[in-house]
């Protein structure tokens, strides 16, 4: 066993509970009570597991010392929601949605010929880059969908290729109906909860641990409320956990759906009636919300109102949706910088939201605490108020120990 002590942190941001109590008291900044911050902090990293928090001053002796000479130290951050197994190209389609094409969904099946025609190899380098083009940008955890096969075979090798680097993966068969089947959606659909699902379950456990379906009436590709039902259904039989796709192109049942069935996340959430607010509020330590502002950046769509969800007390994550349509950028910085300006945010509550609950919409517990996993990254600046300040600057990493 080697221990490793992390010294020279000029804040840390914990996400502890028993940090956060600590500035519970009257006048205390609401931003370290959040987060639970240690000023002036130390780590303890024992092969790969922490094992002390705290004060620098009280840091006990360890095998190894490395100093971050004043920087601030934050919990990696928690991709939840990211289409990484894709081939092709669609730059001309973000160019013309900003000349005022509009987003339907439609561009999916490009992405699908593409990823179609690419070979193992050439998908496994795209994805390897792409979660390394993640790390260097804080970003320690990641959720891979499938969705650009939609065949058994090519969902199930995209799993497959996806599990190489994350356990959090996605089964999205439901992404579009494809091409060849678009005269056909029933049949298509008893492809999906039928041959599909089948596959998975006999591939072996861990090929996915979720299924997810773009429920979105507004788009003729995707599936509406009904469809959408019975994929998830079929999905929870087949013991896969559920996330939605939902209100993202307007007002639809997608929200309501993910709450009733006890869904991890439904993800979006861009147009919102009053009774889906509470509905998410009612399913709070069930159904997280996951914003995607990324996605209303690239498709000149109106941004989601977090300001209002917090304050109905909606448990509220934020996640890239890095994919080549809507959102081909995989930078939670810029994600949090568009929550701070553009959703009603504070800059704590933004970070809060791409760690500690983008986490635990994949069933995980981010926090730096004695026991964690030191998934960890630090900012080249004494404050996590610099992630928004300097948005579009590089400087936040994943710390490499």
């Amino acid at each position: 066993m080697s221990s490793h002590l992390i010294t020279g942190i000029a804040e840390l941001t914990t996400n502890d509970p028993m940090r956060s109590a600590a500035h519970s008291g009257p006048g205390a900044d609401p931003g370290d009570r959040l987060l639970g911050i240690i000023r002036d902090a130390a780590i303890v990293v024992t092969d790969g597991v922490i094992e002390w928090v705290g004060p620098e001053v009280l840091a006990p002796d360890a095998d190894r010392r490395t100093d971050l000479g004043g920087r601030a130290v934050i919990p990696g951050f928690v991709d939840s929601h990211t289409h990484l197994v894709f081939a092709g190209d669609r730059s001309a389609e973000f160019a013309a949605r900003m000349s005022g094409t509009r987003y339907d969904g439609g561009g999916i099946r490009v992405s699908v010929e593409a990823t179609r025609h690419a070979s193992d190899d050439e998908l496994r380098a795209l994805v390897g880059a792409r979660v390394a083009e993640m790390r260097a940008q804080g970003t320690t955890t990641v959720e891979i969908k499938s969705g650009y096969g939609l065949t058994v075979e090519d969902e199930l090798r995209s799993l497959q290729i996806a599990r190489e680097f994350t356990p959090h993966t996605t089964f999205l068969g439901a992404h579009v109906v494809p091409a060849e089947y678009s005269d056909r959606r029933v049949a298509y659909i008893d492809l999906v909860t039928g041959p599909m699902i089948e596959a998975i379950e006999a591939a072996g456990p861990g090929t996915a641990a979720y299924i997810d379906v773009f429920c979105e009436p507004h788009s003729a590709h995707a599936f509406d409320g009904d469809e959408a039902r019975t994929i998830l259904e079929a999905g929870r039989a087949a013991g896969l956990r559920l996330r939605v796709h939902g209100n993202q192109l307007g007002p639809g049942p997608g929200v309501q759906l993910a709450c009733e069935l006890g869904a991890a996340s439904v993800d979006h959430c861009t147009f919102l009636s009053d009774d889906d607010v509470e509905a998410l509020a009612a399913a709070r330590g069930t159904t997280v919300a996951t914003l995607l502002p990324g996605v209303e950046f690239s498709t000149r769509s109106p941004y989601p109102d977090a300001r209002r969800l917090i304050d109905a007390g909606v448990d509220v994550a934020l996640a890239s949706d890095c994919n080549p349509g809507t959102c081909y950028s995989s930078s939670i910085p810029f994600a949090i910088a568009l929550a701070v300006r553009d959703l009603g945010m504070t800059p704590a509550e933004a970070l809060h939201a791409a760690t500690a609950v983008s986490a635990r919409s994949l069933g995980l517990d981010r926090c730096v605490a004695p026991g964690q996993p030191a998934e960890l990254a630090v900012i080249d600046a004494p404050s996590h108020l610099h992630i928004a300040y300097r948005a579009g600057v590089p400087v936040v990493r994943a710390l490499e120990l």
